[in-house]
C-alpha cells in the first residue's frame, strides 16, 4: 500500500493532518489513514473512540466551511480511516489558506488558484466575471454574428443577452475576448525550419477580437500547410495537414483555455508537424480519458464556448478532439495530445496519404491509444498472436506511429 494524490498515511491526528482535509474538500474526495507509517505499514492507534473525537473535533473547530466527512475503525488493526468528500462550498480553509494535494504531497495554493476556488465557490466562471479593461466596439463580432444569424446589427440588448456586458453596463472578460480591443494575450506563431535552432518567422496575435485572431491563424496555416496539385485540366487543393483538425485545435485552445493565465495560445509551425499549446489543464471534474473519448462535460469558459456555436465555428460542445481524430482517419500518422498540470498540447503531423494503415495495423493503434501496452497485453486485446504481432509493431515502430520504451519483459509500446 501506498501513498497517493488522494491517499494519505498519518502515524497519529497531529494537526498537519487538516491540511490535507482542506485539498481533499476543495479538490477531490480522499482518505486519511491513522495508524499507518509512511512506507504503509499499519501499527494502529492507541484507543481508537478517543482518537475519533479527536479528529472529529480539530476538523469541526479548525476547517472553515464545515467539509463533508465521514470516520471509520478497523477493529481488526485499530486503523482510522477519515474520507473527505469534494465540497460544494469551497474553498475550505484551514488557518485562513486553501490547500491541494501535489501528487502525495499537500501544499497551499497560490493567489491565481484562490481566486478560481473563489469563483467556483460562487458558481461563477472567470469570463462571467467583470473585466478592467474600458468598454470597446465589437465591429467583427457584429459583422460575424450578422452573416450567422441574419440579424442587421448587434444591439445593446444583444450584447447583455451573450453575456458580453453586464446589466450594469460593465463589459465582462468574454466580452473583452470579442471586442476589437481585446487587452489579454492571444496567439504567438512561430514557424520554424527543420531544426527549431532555424527560426523563419514569428507573428503576434493580439489587441484584436479573438475572432480576427482566429480567422488569422486559419489564414497562416493556408499559407504554409496548403497547395495545389494540377490533375489534367484542374487544380486540386490539398493539405499536408488536415485543415479541420487545424481549425479544431485552435478553436478548441480559445473556447478552453483559461483565460487568467496570462500567457497567449502558442503555435509552433514545423516542416513536418504543428503543436498548439494552450494555457491551463483540464477543468476540475474532466478526466483525461473523458477528455480524449470528447465527453467533454464540464465548460471552463461558457460565454465564449456558446458564441462560438452561435457562429458556428464549433459543431457542438465536446466534439473537437473527436473531429482532430476524425481529420487523420485516412493517414498512418495521428494527432497526438499531451496533457499535463498547466498546459495541453495538440501535436498534428502531415499526413501520409499514399500509406494508410492495413486494418490489423488500425487494430493495433485503436488498442494503444491513450495507454502504455506490453506484447502480451496487445496480443490479449487483440487477438493477435506473437509472431503476427511483433511483424505489426515493427512496421508502426518503423514508421514513426508508435514509439517503444524499456527493455526485455519491461518493454512497452504506446500511439
Amino acid at each position: 500500500m501506498k501513498e497517493a494524490r488522494d491517499l494519505e498515511f498519518k502515524v497519529a491526528a497531529t494537526n498537519s493532518f487538516l491540511k490535507t482535509v482542506s485539498a481533499f474538500a476543495n479538490y477531490g474526495k480522499g482518505t486519511i489513514l491513522f495508524g499507518v507509517d509512511d512506507r504503509g505499514n499499519e501499527v494502529g492507534v492507541d484507543n481508537p473512540k478517543q482518537a475519533c473525537l479527536d479528529i472529529e473535533h480539530k476538523i469541526n473547530d479548525s476547517i472553515s466551511p464545515m467539509p463533508d466527512y465521514s470516520l471509520e475503525v478497523n477493529k481488526r488493526n485499530n486503523v482510522i480511516a477519515l474520507t473527505v468528500e469534494k465540497g460544494m462550498n469551497v474553498p475550505y480553509l484551514y488557518k485562513a489558506k486553501a490547500y491541494k494535494r501535489h501528487d502525495t504531497s499537500t501544499v497551499e495554493v497560490d493567489t491565481l488558484e484562490l481566486k478560481r476556488l473563489i469563483l467556483e465557490g460562487e458558481n461563477l466562471t472567470y469570463d462571467q466575471t467583470p473585466s478592467q479593461h474600458p468598454h470597446g466596439t465589437y465591429n467583427t463580432l457584429e459583422k460575424k454574428l450578422c452573416t450567422a444569424l441574419g440579424i442587421s446589427a448587434l444591439t445593446d440588448d444583444m450584447l447583455k443577452t451573450l453575456e458580453l456586458v453586464r446589466f450594469d453596463g460593465m463589459q465582462t472578460i468574454a466580452g473583452e475576448l470579442f471586442s476589437d480591443d481585446n487587452g489579454i494575450p492571444g496567439i504567438d506563431i512561430a514557424r520554424f525550419g527543420e531544426s527549431i535552432d532555424i527560426f523563419r518567422d514569428r507573428v503576434r496575435f493580439e489587441k484584436e477580437s479573438i475572432l480576427e485572431q482566429y480567422d488569422k491563424a486559419l489564414e497562416m496555416f493556408r499559407t504554409f500547410y496548403t497547395y495545389e496539385e494540377v490533375k489534367g485540366a484542374e487544380r486540386v487543393r490539398k493539405e499536408s495537414v488536415p485543415e479541420e483538425a487545424y481549425r479544431e485545435a485552435i478553436a478548441n485552445a480559445l473556447v478552453h483555455r483559461q483565460w487568467d493565465v496570462r500567457s497567449a495560445i502558442r503555435v509552433a509551425m514545423h516542416p513536418d508537424h504543428i503543436e498548439i499549446y494552450s494555457p491551463g489543464g483540464l477543468p476540475k471534474g474532466l478526466s483525461e480519458k473523458d477528455y480524449l473519448e470528447g465527453q467533454v462535460v464540464v465548460l471552463r469558459n461558457p460565454i465564449v464556448a456558446n458564441v462560438f456555436f452561435r457562429l458556428r465555428l464549433i459543431e457542438s460542445f465536446g466534439t473537437g478532439i473527436l473531429r482532430i481524430k476524425n481529420a487523420y482517419k485516412h493517414s498512418k500518422k495521428k494527432p497526438r495530445f499531451k496533457i499535463e498540470e498547466n498546459v495541453i498540447v495538440v501535436t498534428l503531423p502531415l499526413v501520409d496519404e499514399n500509406a494508410e494503415l492495413s486494418d490489423d495495423e488500425a487494430r493495433v493503434i485503436d488498442v494503444l491509444r491513450g495507454r502504455k501496452a506490453s506484447t502480451s497485453e496487445l496480443s490479449s486485446d487483440t487477438g493477435f498472436g506473437k509472431t503476427k504481432l511483433q511483424k505489426l509493431l515493427r512496421g508502426l515502430e518503423e514508421g514513426g506511429y508508435i514509439t517503444i520504451s524499456g527493455r526485455g519483459r519491461g518493454t512497452r509500446y504506446k500511439a
